[in-house]
């Protein structure tokens, strides 16, 4: 099983850069293009952090070689090589749908483009294109290093061929595939989204506080992480983007509540920003 040779990620944030350390990783050469030069520079230290982590970890014999095959830019067309593109901006579907056609029109026209949406419609997100059979959801986790699952997002006018590629490339990042139809949330997002709101509906009516929420998923049903945690991590303010995507879509029992709401207004963003439901005092 292989990787695209080259691979491009446009958006270098956590997600992105997580996202390019898999790809490196597993042998392709990556370039990750920024809106601006400081963008991009943030986003190659935090990429090259994460893979002097994968030495230190083992994983990685030496960083040179995956060193070497990576690149920062601010040009889109330097994905003009790249036979898969992975978009990674911030999940606003205009932005999402202006991004992946300005990437359609740069590469090849068998060459693979990808959106790393948690819970935008797949087939909304093609309007935008004129190859749509060259269009698939690759849907990474956070963080994207440590995660084993990637959920493959199939539009109504996705080619065969290109889940097939999706499959054989998550498996050789050492990752888990899971094909989903496109629908509001997918699986992972709609379930986890779901319980990420009630367990904030709970904090928000004193019913415990976060670390005993927390525990008893942890402790009682075996969740790794409580959901209050998972969403400092994957980020308050994302958290709230999905839940209303998914209310506009699924209807109010996705309503996000009122103290996510004003978390996400007061900065509270999360391990990202410091603080969230919880005090992260390590370095962002």
């Amino acid at each position: 099983m292989t990787v695209p040779g080259m691979v491009g990620v446009l958006g270098g944030g956590r997600m992105g850069a997580g996202i390019a350390h898999a790809f490196l990783l597993a042998g392709s050469r990556v370039t990750v293009v920024e809106r601006d030069a400081e963008s991009a520079d943030a986003a190659r230290e935090r990429v090259l952090a994460s893979i002097a982590a994968s030495v230190q970890r083992g994983d990685l014999a030496d960083d040179a070689s995956a060193t070497v095959a990576f690149a920062t830019s601010t040009e889109i067309a330097d994905f003009a090589g790249a036979s898969l593109v992975i978009e990674a901006v911030p999940e606003d579907r205009a932005l999402k749908i202006g991004a992946l056609a300005r990437i359609e029109s740069i590469v090849a026209a068998d060459a693979v483009v990808a959106t790393n949406t948690s819970s935008i419609s797949i087939d909304a997100l093609a309007t935008s294109l004129s190859r749509p059979g060259r269009f698939v959801g690759l849907h990474f986790f956070n963080p994207v290093p440590s995660s084993k699952l990637v959920e493959i997002v199939v539009g109504e006018r996705t080619d065969h061929d290109v889940v097939a590629s999706a499959r054989e490339w998550v498996t050789t990042l050492r990752k888990t595939p899971v094909v989903v139809r496109d629908s509001p949330g997918f699986a992972s997002s709609r379930l986890g989204v779901m319980l990420a709101l009630e367990a904030i509906r709970m904090l928000e009516e004193n019913v415990a506080d976060a670390a005993d929420i927390d525990a008893a998923m942890e402790l009682g049903y075996r969740h790794p992480t409580g959901p209050l945690r998972t969403t400092d991590v994957v980020g308050l303010d994302v958290r709230l983007g999905i839940a209303e995507e998914l209310a506009r879509e699924l209807g109010p029992r996705f309503e996000p509540p009122e103290l996510l709401r004003r978390m996400v207004a007061e900065g509270k963003l999360g391990r990202k920003s410091g603080e969230g439901f919880y005090v992260w005092n390590e370095e962002r």
